[in-house]
């Protein structure tokens, strides 16, 4: 009987060592998460002015296509409005002209 109740004495110490190791290696498994999303974050943390820097030159370039985009429609109807008001100033001579001689007759 004295075998017995040694055998199962050992058999809990071995059993409360591999419970102590399993919870300090569950803790040793959390801290790692731990440490490998503080590192996580940081990383990112500094990437944000890339991000941003990014995200800016982007923005510029939009801009400037847009900017580009307006300066020529304005270049366009600026031709257009000159070429309607060099006819119209064309046909007003003519109307004048037209006046002028048919007032002399």
């Amino acid at each position: 009987m004295d075998e017995t109740l040694k055998r199962l004495l050992d058999a809990e110490m071995r059993a409360e060592r591999l419970a102590q190791q399993a919870e300090q290696e569950q803790e040793r498994s959390i801290q790692q998460a731990m440490n490998d999303a503080r590192a996580e974050n940081d990383r990112f943390t500094a990437r944000i002015p890339d991000l941003q820097r990014a995200f800016i030159t982007k923005a510029e370039e939009r801009a400037e296509q847009n900017i580009a985009e307006l300066r020529r429609r304005y270049d366009e109807r600026h031709q257009q409005l000159r070429s309607q008001a060099e006819q119209r100033k064309e046909d007003a001579l003519e109307s004048a002209f037209q006046l002028l001689i048919s007032a002399e007759r």
